[in-house]
């Protein structure tokens, strides 16, 4: 049997996680393009990442590189434990909601499970960013008390989508401030669950599964403490 060509052993590229975390130089390119701030459309880092030449593709990342500017000179002083400390925050608001619902009562059966299973990640969540603050030399946010309105199945499974949704929104748009390779990857990774619930909730309450269209939309840390201060006594 022949041996197989060699440009079939080569080392395949690594995937953006992968190089987010072991290569400072492409995570730093990476949140350049991508852009930070509210409304700020992640449509144009893809065109800005294809290399396109036509004149909308710089203008978009020409747009979005004065938006991200613009916005991280006002929060980059906050660092890292500061931002983890705002998604504690949100997490322990997160999972004091589950708690809420699944002591309600309200669901039954599977739907039931699903709730319980994500108040479970939430609660996994708290403890990972309260670890990785104290790592850092931090101390971990308090956990605030939460008031939820808890009426029906359907109220409280809308609410729910929403504020899935808003949690995916708010990592998102903390994501370029991020310095830690290592806070960044644990960052992303949140994300994709917090996405992944929203999802599922929206077959649940009937509503778009990507409401964004092709490209979620970041929120930027006053706007998504904004919508939660509602739900803190």
């Amino acid at each position: 049997m022949s041996s197989p060509p060699t440009e079939d052993l080569a080392p395949q590229p690594a995937g953006i996680v992968e190089r987010l975390i072991r290569d400072d130089v492409d995570r730093k390119r990476f949140l350049k393009m991508a852009g930070a701030g509210a409304g700020a459309s992640f449509g144009a880092f893809v065109l800005a990442a294809c290399g396109s030449s036509s004149s909308s593709s710089t203008t978009a990342s020409t747009s979005v590189a004065a938006t991200s500017a613009s916005s991280m000179a006002a929060t980059s002083a906050t660092g890292d434990v500061a931002i983890l400390n705002y998604a504690l925050t949100l997490e322990y608001l997160e999972t004091g909601f589950y708690e809420k619902v699944v002591a309600s009562g309200l669901f039954k059966g599977k739907t039931a499970s699903l709730i319980e299973s994500f108040g479970a990640q939430e609660k996994t969540h708290v403890e990972a960013i309260k670890g990785a603050v104290e790592k850092l030399g931090g101390t971990p946010a308090t956990n605030p008390e939460g008031k939820f309105p808890i009426t029906s199945a359907t109220q409280v499974a809308k609410l729910a989508y929403t504020v899935e949704n808003l949690g995916a929104s708010a990592y998102l748009g903390q994501a370029p401030y991020i310095q830690s390779p290592e806070v960044l990857a644990t960052a992303l990774a949140i994300h994709s669950v917090e996405a992944r619930h929203a999802a599922t909730l929206a077959t649940l309450v009937k509503e778009s599964i990507t409401p964004d269209g092709s490209f979620a939309k970041p929120a930027d840390m006053s706007a998504v403490l904004a919508a939660v201060k509602p739900f803190i006594s």
